[in-house]
C-alpha cells in the first residue's frame, strides 16, 4: 500500500508538469527556449513479456513552434530510470497525424503527416525516433533552426493537430538468452507465424514478426519476478515560431531501400520499398587472409530535394560498428558510429549501444544537390549472427541558409 501511494504521489506531480499550455507556469526558458517533461500512457512488463503499444493523442507542445530536441527514456511508477538489461528499448518513435475536430477518435479518419522521406506509403514516416542508445544521443539542433510543427496553414480544414507514439519494450529480467530475445529471435518466442497467421519463411531467423505486443521471450527455470508499470518519459525542447527561424526537413534512409522499377513511358515515378529491418549471417574468417568479419550493407537513393546538412544521426542495434552517408561524388556526408556501455549503471549498460555520435556540420558547408544520388553504407560485425538489426539514418536539411531568409 505504501507504495501504491508513493505511486499516486509521483504520477500526480508528473500530471501538474504535464497541464496543457502551462508553458508559463512550469517550463523552464532560457534564451527563449522552453523545456517540459511528459509521460507517456502507462505499459506493463512482466519478466520475458513484450510491450509494442500504440498511443494516440499524447501530450505535446501546442500552437506555432519549432521544436529543438527531443529526448526519451523508459522509467519505472517511482520515476527511476530502467536499465537495459531489465527492459530493453527496442524502439520509440513519434509521428504526426490530423484528426477531424469534435469526433471521438476513429482509426479510419485521421490523416498521417509524414517526413521528407522517399520509404512507401506508412513506413518510416516519424518525425523522431531512436532505441537503446536514446539516452546518450544527442538531438539538439542549432540555431537557427528548427522543426516546424503546428502551423495553421498546414493543418487541413476542420483537423487539430496530434501526436501518435509507438513504444516497444522487452522485459528481459530471467530471460535464458538476452540478447536473443532483444533480437527477437523467433524460437526464443516460438513463434512460427507472422501477424496475419501466415508462415515465417525458414530464413526469417528473427525481427519484428516474432516479438509482438504481449509476446513471451523464454524464460530460465523457475524464475519469478514482478510485473511493473513503465512510462517512456520524454523532455521536449522547442521556442515560438518567428521569422528569424529557419525550417528544416527530416529525412530517414533505410539501408534495406530498394527502388522498384517503373515504367517512365506511362509516367510512373519509381516506388522505395524499405522493409526496415533484415539479418545478419556469422562469417567464417579468413584466418590466412586476416580478412575481419564485417557485414557491409548498402544502397543508393536519389534526393529529389537536396539542401544544407544541419544534422544527422544513425539508427544501429547491438553489433552495429557504423553507418555512413556519401554523396554521388563520394564524400563523408556524416559518419555516425554507435556508443557501447562497459557498466551496470543506466546510460552505461555493458554491451549494449547506449549512444550514437552525431554530426553537426557548419551550416553550409555540406549541400546535398537537388537529385543527388546518396549512398548509405552500414556495417556490423557479424563475428556471430543478429536476426532484426536495422540499418537507419536521420538527416535534418535546411533548403536556405539564414541569410537567405532576410
Amino acid at each position: 500500500m505504501k507504495i501504491c501511494f508513493v505511486s499516486q504521489v509521483w504520477l500526480i506531480s508528473w500530471a501538474i508538469l504535464l497541464v496543457p499550455h502551462s508553458i508559463g507556469a512550469f517550463g523552464e526558458t532560457k534564451n527563449n527556449v522552453i523545456s517540459s517533461i511528459f509521460l507517456s500512457p502507462k505499459f506493463e512488463l512482466g519478466p520475458g513479456s513484450v510491450a509494442n503499444k500504440e498511443f494516440f493523442d499524447v501530450d505535446f507542445p501546442r500552437g506555432h513552434v519549432a521544436i529543438k530536441s527531443f529526448n526519451a527514456e523508459v522509467v519505472d511508477e517511482l520515476g527511476n530510470p530502467v536499465p537495459l538489461y531489465e527492459t530493453y528499448l527496442h524502439h520509440w518513435i513519434v509521428q504526426k497525424y490530423y484528426q477531424p475536430k469534435n469526433i471521438t477518435y476513429q482509426y479510419e479518419n485521421i490523416s498521417w503527416a509524414r517526413n521528407s522521406g522517399m520509404c512507401q506509403d506508412n513506413i518510416l514516416v516519424q518525425y523522431y525516433g531512436l532505441g537503446s542508445e536514446t539516452r546518450k544521443t544527442d538531438t539538439l539542433i542549432p540555431d537557427p533552426f528548427g522543426v516546424e510543427i503546428g502551423n495553421p496553414a498546414y493543418i487541413p480544414k476542420g483537423y487539430d493537430e496530434k501526436w501518435f507514439f509507438n513504444v516497444h519494450a522487452i522485459d528481459t529480467r530471467g530471460v535464458k538468452h538476452r540478447v536473443g530475445c532483444t533480437e527477437c529471435r523467433c524460437k526464443l518466442y516460438n513463434i512460427t507465424k507472422d501477424g496475419d497467421g501466415n508462415p515465417l519463411s525458414s530464413d526469417y531467423g528473427g525481427g519484428l514478426a516474432c516479438c509482438p505486443d504481449e509476446a513471451k521471450c523464454k524464460l530460465r527455470n523457475g524464475f519469478q519476478g514482478p510485473k511493473r508499470s513503465l512510462y517512456l518519459r520524454y523532455t521536449i525542447k522547442w521556442i515560438k515560431w518567428n521569422h528569424f527561424v529557419v525550417p528544416i526537413n527530416i529525412y530517414i534512409f533505410d539501408v534495406t531501400d530498394t527502388l522498384i522499377t517503373s515504367n517512365k513511358s506511362k509516367g510512373i515515378s519509381p516506388k522505395h520499398n524499405c522493409q526496415i529491418e533484415y539479418q545478419v549471417k556469422p562469417c567464417i574468417k579468413d584466418h590466412k587472409n586476416g580478412s575481419g568479419c564485417i557485414y557491409v550493407n548498402r544502397t543508393s537513393t536519389p534526393m529529389q530535394k537536396g539542401g544544407y546538412v544541419i544534422y544527422g544521426v544513425a539508427h544501429q542495434h547491438i553489433g552495429g560498428v557504423g553507418s555512413t552517408l556519401y554523396g554521388q561524388d563520394g564524400r563523408v556526408i556524416c559518419s555516425s558510429i554507435p556508443r557501447y556501455g562497459r557498466g551496470k549503471e543506466v546510460g552505461n549498460e555493458k554491451g549494449y549501444v547506449v549512444g550514437m555520435s552525431t554530426c553537426y556540420p557548419k551550416p553550409g558547408s555540406i549541400k546535398i544537390f537537388d537529385g543527388e544520388t546518396i549512398t548509405l553504407e552500414v556495417n556490423y560485425s557479424n563475428s556471430r549472427r543478429h536476426t532484426g538489426v536495422m540499418g537507419l539514418f536521420y538527416l535534418l536539411v535546411a533548403e536556405h541558409l539564414p541569410h537567405q531568409n532576410l
